[in-house]
């Protein structure tokens, strides 16, 4: 009993900066609603721990941060309607998938063959922007091992983007007369994250929100192919000497068994097996435990570390939104043409 007292008064300092900083991000999204509070969650922690860092004390609990963003993860299968997903039709799930592929594809060449990245910090990029954003990152980096910097870098980057892209959507959309439809099906392919999808989709219309997160949400369900991918990718290279059973036990060891939970939770979801009353509570669970994580992503978010590392992350993941963008917008106006 003595030891969990004592886990508990090493966490509380942590948590309770991580819910001071939440609440902070919470207001400012009172006062800015369509930029909802995870993005201030992450600008807020990154000032904190550039401007005056993070208090030796609230380390620990800070480091909770992965912990609650997986378990939001696992809770976000409550969103996935299996029966929303198949209405769509064929053509749309295929289209993700191609989308996917190919922003992958893309991604990884401009990392390795253009902007000279390291792998790992190029495949972190490249899950972030051609999957589910922070999200997709998170799932990645268990799977391939990567340095926390890295990680925290691909994050601000991938964030950077959701910020513009939050903004310049809605206005490149008005400005080419793109029909609500084809609008959401095209932010749902092309931009980064589910939050800034679903706000820039429904700032557009409500048929244009519908529609990106629908989209979004059938992107998000290729995490858990691409993190198992990428996690066969790098054991490739491993020591030739070791038995099947090790290379299994090592690829298990380095897969994101959150994402299990959040299978599981979207069967039982879809199934009837989670009362009606309750999705709601888990959606806003979820979306409290985001913040949080979000708030924790930031305080790893070191300005140091992100000019060490330059502006090649940036530029990879710039020519993918505008390349991407461009092919999204035409394949989303063949697919949805009356």
């Amino acid at each position: 009993m003595g030891s969990l007292t004592d886990r508990a008064r090493e966490l509380l300092p942590g948590i309770a900066l991580l819910s001071g900083t939440a609440l902070v991000a919470s207001l400012v999204a009172g006062a800015l609603p369509v930029a909802g509070a995870v993005l201030p969650a992450v600008l807020i922690g990154a000032l904190v721990a550039n401007a005056v860092g993070v208090p030796a004390r609230a380390e620990p609990g800070v480091r909770l941060h992965k912990l609650l963003l997986e378990t939001g993860i696992v809770l976000m299968g409550a969103r996935i309607s299996l029966s929303e997903v198949t209405a769509t039709g064929p053509r749309l799930v295929a289209l993700v998938a191609g989308t996917v592929a190919v922003g992958l594809a893309l991604a990884e060449l401009l990392s390795r063959a253009v902007f000279g990245l390291t792998d790992r910090i190029g495949s972190l990029i490249a899950a972030g922007a051609s999957v589910c954003g922070v999200s997709a990152v998170v799932a990645v980096a268990g799977s391939i091992d990567a340095e926390e910097e890295h990680v925290a870098y691909a994050v601000a980057t991938v964030l950077l983007f959701d910020a513009v892209t939050l903004v310049a959507f809605p206005i490149a959309g008005g400005l080419g007369g793109v029909p609500p439809k084809v609008f959401g099906v095209w932010a749902g392919l092309s931009m980064f994250s589910t939050g800034p999808v679903a706000a820039a989709g429904f700032a557009y219309s409500e048929v244009a929100g519908q529609w990106a997160t629908l989209t979004k949400l059938v992107r998000n369900s290729f995490i858990g192919v691409v993190a198992v991918a990428y996690s066969v990718y790098y054991l490739r290279d491993s020591e030739s000497g070791r038995t099947c059973r090790s290379r299994l036990s090592e690829l298990w060891d380095g897969f994101p068994k959150f994402l299990v939970g959040f299978l599981l939770v979207a069967l039982a979801a879809n199934a009837g097996a989670i009362p009606a009353a309750g999705i709601p509570l888990l959606n806003r669970a979820s979306d409290a435990l985001f913040v949080l994580a979000f708030a924790g992503l930031g305080f790893d978010v070191r300005a140091a570390a992100m000019r060490r590392a330059g502006l090649s992350p940036v530029l990879v993941a710039l020519v993918h939104l505008l390349v991407m963008g461009a092919l999204t917008l035409a394949a989303a106006s063949l697919l949805l043409a009356p």
